[in-house]
């Protein structure tokens, strides 16, 4: 296969992430499948398309013209028999089962070239596949959040992904304005595995309280970096972020260092879970 074979990009799930992918294929010129078994996130993902796409016009990003061909490439919908493309991504929850779950479902509903990369951020790819259809063609595809203005991608093989797909894969995301870049299926990859201290060490802080996450946020920025931890896991989700390192601490094998933080899952319990929710470490505007 091809890009130019590539008509279909089937993106699974609506969330923060999936949404946003789904935004960086259509604007690449993809018909753009976004599926969601909840009806009101596809609501909500095409107002958020309708916005990102008219502030893109006004800073110059886009023309009116590629707006609106960028908006007719999207289809939503909430029917699993329209899952039906050449490229799938899934952006699920990080969960092996169900995105197992997904895969197995899409794999009968398209032709064995159909492609099944999966945007994990930390599950192997080579668990992912196992027990998939032609295992060949899973591969990991896991962009950053937000997903259309980050430009790192990460492509992922799998034990049995074969080159040819991973290559595809990178080409595909090249394609769509961003830069690839291979990695082994270890947990967390690469940037999980380097970014995951900057927020456990962080949150240990806190826990200790040697300074306020206001004070660590000032101190981080003041080195340089554009948001502080705290700052960053609110943008993310708290959510999102502490589901990560729960499974990078699974992988591996519970070592201390990995440790997720009980004030991470207060306030997952509290449903304060960052900018998507009002508040999390800081509170915000609902406007």
């Amino acid at each position: 296969m091809k890009i130019s074979d590539i008509k279909t990009i089937v993106v699974i799930g609506a969330g923060v992430m999936g949404r946003g992918i789904a935004l960086v294929s259509a604007r690449a010129g993809f018909r753009t499948i976004l599926f969601d078994i909840n009806a009101e996130m596809l609501k909500v993902s095409e107002s958020h398309a309708q916005k990102f796409f008219s502030k893109s016009v006004e800073r110059g990003k886009m023309t009116e013209e590629e707006k609106n061909q960028a908006l007719g490439n999207l289809i939503y919908t909430d029917k699993a028999e329209d899952r039906r493309g050449e490229f799938v991504i899934e952006a699920i929850l990080e969960r092996l089962d169900l995105k197992q779950q997904v895969f197995k479902e899409v794999a009968a509903l398209n032709g064995p070239g159909c492609i099944l990369a999966s945007n994990t951020s930390t599950i192997p790819i080579t668990q992912i596949a196992n027990g998939i259809e032609n295992p060949g063609r899973v591969v990991g595809m896991h962009f950053f959040n937000p997903a259309p203005i980050m430009k790192l991608v990460e492509v992922i093989s799998g034990e049995m992904t074969d080159p040819a797909i991973s290559d595809l894969t990178f080409q595909l995301a090249e394609f769509m304005g961003k830069k690839a870049v291979h990695a082994k299926d270890e947990p967390g990859f690469i940037v999980n595995r380097v970014a995951r201290h900057f927020y456990v060490e962080s949150l240990k802080v806190l826990e200790e309280q040697v300074a306020s996450h206001e004070v660590i946020d000032a101190l981080v920025r003041n080195y340089g970096f554009r948001m502080g931890p705290f700052e960053l896991m609110d943008l993310i989700g708290i959510d999102t972020n502490l589901a990560v390192t729960k499974s990078m601490h699974a992988s591996f094998f519970y070592d201390e260092k990995f440790r997720p933080s009980r004030i991470q899952q207060k306030k997952v319990d509290a449903g304060h879970i960052g900018r998507k929710s009002g508040r999390g470490f800081y509170t915000y505007d609902p406007k």
